[in-house]
């Protein structure tokens, strides 16, 4: 249904009939953790993520899983592809 709340004129999975049926009745804002992710919509009544209604809770265990703007490091460090030594060794003596 169309939301009616916070997010007005967008179809949100949390609207019924009586209104917004997430806690306290409407989606929550984000957060400073959420600056600079894509995922963020300007409204009237506010900043809120287009992919989760409480986005605080996303950053709970970690860093949020729907970040746009959070780079992981990679273990590998340019290395290229790691190799077994013992297969190594056995294709060398071919």
């Amino acid at each position: 249904m169309i939301c009616t709340t916070v997010r007005q004129n967008e179809e949100c999975m949390f609207m019924t009939k009586n209104g917004c049926s997430y806690k306290d009745g409407s989606c929550l804002s984000v957060i400073d953790k959420c600056e600079g992710c894509a995922k963020i919509s300007e409204y009237p009544t506010g900043r809120f993520c287009s992919v989760s209604p409480d986005p605080e809770s996303k950053w709970k265990i970690g860093s949020c899983n729907m970040g746009t703007h959070i780079v992981t490091e990679s273990t590998d460090k340019g290395q290229g592809k790691k190799v077994n030594p013992l297969k190594a060794s056995k294709r060398g003596g071919k």
